[in-house]
């Protein structure tokens, strides 16, 4: 493990800097070899429609651990894709994406803070499209979770990834890639469905001029997993003044179980320790509780079959808010879902 680290052990990109790709992918992965695996085979070329590798770059930014990713399946990666390997003192991605952030070579970048995130066939061809559409777009992609109810949720009733694992073998994954919606709900974050404010993208694209603008992440998140710097990088991209936010409700993020800071099930007053934390880590950078923030997206690209039920759950939400006429509330014991 120390001489791959030591070794800067890493794919590199052949002719690196003679073609610019259109958007770059930053994948951030820890003790999750399994689930990143999948993440990354679900951005390849061929699962991914309508694309060619020269379109796109995938940068694996993995935190060292004693359970990294196999050098055997990393080297049958294509040539757009490289590996860079950290060693990472603190208990956050949030240094590893601004290392992909600085090294990424793409017109636009895109963020996937959860290694264990895998995607729809049509994630990269729809961002490149919302982003053909202006210049100052911030392409997101909806979140879900595998399983019929939120994982943290789940757990307790024996959710697991063996558990996991049959379910992906029910739908014959990655044959039909949208199929994954018929397995699946919305994640907490999501979970007013897609005409109501969300409160997070983990597939969160823009141009690498405005993450420079906005900073990156703001490293002052030093919460396990990041706390909230997700759900704050989200706000304060989208209230950037002119940005045009352009939403994928065809294409979906699914959240694999890995017993993740939020996520993993552990002691109910653990979490709400945790969260409770989280929460007065936010207050103390923002000065104010979070609050999702308000968009007027275009919602872009094709709605597969087996992602209309959660057309009519979106609408289902809307019906419930005029008849109630109140506003969602942010609960975040059910949006943070890392």
């Amino acid at each position: 493990m120390l001489d791959r680290i030591s070794q800067g052990f890493r794919r590199i990109i052949p002719n690196a800097g003679t073609s610019v790709p259109l958007v770059s992918y930053v994948v951030i992965a820890y003790d999750m070899p399994q689930q990143a695996e999948i993440t990354i085979r679900s951005l390849l070329p061929g699962y991914q429609r309508g694309v060619s590798a020269s379109d796109y770059e995938i940068l694996i930014v993995e935190n060292a651990s004693s359970n990294t990713l196999c050098d055997t399946f990393l080297q049958t990666l294509p040539a757009n894709v490289s590996y860079h390997l950290r060693k990472e003192t603190r208990p956050t991605p949030i240094h590893a994406i601004n290392y992909g952030l600085e090294r990424a070579r793409g017109q636009h970048i895109c963020v996937m803070i959860d290694g264990a995130r895998l995607l729809t066939p049509g994630v990269v061809r729809n961002t490149i499209l919302g982003h053909r559409l202006a210049d100052n777009a911030i392409v997101t992609v909806p979140g879900y979770h595998l399983g019929k109810e939120l994982q943290q949720n789940a757990v307790s009733s024996g959710y697991d990834m063996a558990h996991e694992r049959r379910l992906m073998q029910s739908i014959a994954w990655p044959d039909n890639g949208y199929r994954l919606f018929e397995i699946a709900c919305f994640s907490g974050s999501c979970k007013w469905g897609f005409f109501l404010s969300q409160s997070e993208s983990n597939c969160i694209s823009m141009s690498a001029k405005l993450w420079r603008k906005l900073g990156g992440f703001d490293a002052r998140f030093e919460a396990r997993g990041g706390g909230l710097v997700n759900l704050d990088t989200y706000k304060r991209a989208l209230e950037y003044p002119g940005t045009r936010h352009i939403v994928l409700p065809g294409e979906g993020s699914f959240h694999q179980f890995h017993g993740g800071a939020t996520t993993g099930g552990e002691a109910e007053k653990d979490r709400e320790a945790l969260i409770d934390s989280i929460k007065e880590e936010y207050f103390s950078i923002r000065g104010e509780k979070y609050k999702a923030p308000e968009t007027d997206p275009v919602y872009l690209g094709e709605f597969p079959r087996e992602a209309q039920k959660f057309i009519h759950f979106s609408s289902d939400k809307i019906l419930e808010r005029v008849q109630n006429s109140a506003k969602p509330q942010d609960d975040l014991a059910s949006i943070i879902d890392n």
